[in-house]
């Protein structure tokens, strides 16, 4: 484990935008846990164990594909959109808790806020129903730490108003270009957000996904901007 933070929580990367964090109050958090199919992420981390609350920004099979198993077997709550929600009620998962863009919530001592994100939403299922709209959550921890986990997205001039609102610190933003926002439009969004350190996602999982952490790096050098790139390995935790 990277001593980074050491505030008593720790964040480990899945793969793609999969995270696992573990509160400073002893929850185990889940952002987007797309694992069993997931390429970058480790064998021994395709099956979930434990979750007390599961986050999902928006309906892509990437992002919300394990979230029924997951939630069913580990009774974790489910944190989501509205429409996501509904769906996966559908699919026999009785732990939602949907809510809508601007709203905040609280579950198992942790709050959410659904911010905006710029992207698409919908199902990968016959028919491709739509999932509603796609979303970021800014996350505050028992300890008063604020997090964004931006989803899929572009760069967008909310992220000024997640600034000003929320003052996160740890970002955790796609850099991976082609679908979201590459390292150029990332390295703005760092800056725009104002937080110390970059958790990057979304890259190196498919060929398309060219953006690199060494690039957010040059861009954000260009910029002046003395945030920090986290580097991560899969399955290994930073506190």
């Amino acid at each position: 484990m990277s001593k980074i933070w050491n505030r008593g929580f720790s964040i480990t990367w899945l793969g793609h935008s999969a995270f696992e964090v573990l509160t400073p109050g002893g929850k185990t958090l889940l952002l987007d846990p797309w694992v069993s199919g997931n390429p970058k992420t480790p064998e021994d981390r395709r099956v979930i164990a434990k979750a007390d609350v599961v986050c999902v920004s928006h309906a892509h099979g990437d992002h919300v594909g394990d979230v029924p198993d997951i939630a069913t077997r580990t009774g974790a709550k489910v944190v989501c959109g509205f429409e996501v929600g509904e769906h996966l009620e559908a699919k026999g998962v009785k732990t939602c808790c949907g809510m809508g863009m601007g709203g905040t919530q609280r579950v198992e001592g942790l709050a959410f806020t659904m911010v905006n994100a710029v992207h698409s939403s919908s199902f990968d299922e016959p028919g491709r129903p739509h999932g509603g709209g796609e979303g970021g959550f800014v996350i505050t921890l028992e300890d008063g730490t604020v997090l964004y986990f931006a989803g899929d997205t572009g760069p967008t001039m909310d992220m000024h108003l997640t600034r000003e609102l929320y003052a996160p610190e740890i970002a955790f933003l796609p850099i991976g270009d082609h679908y979201t926002m590459g390292p150029r439009e990332a390295a703005w969004a760092t800056q725009a957000l104002g937080v110390k350190w970059v958790l990057p996602m979304h890259w190196g999982t498919f060929g398309l996904l060219t953006g690199t952490p060494a690039a957010l790096r040059e861009e954000l050098a260009k910029r002046k901007c003395d945030a920090q790139v986290l580097d991560l390995t899969p399955g290994v935790a930073v506190s």
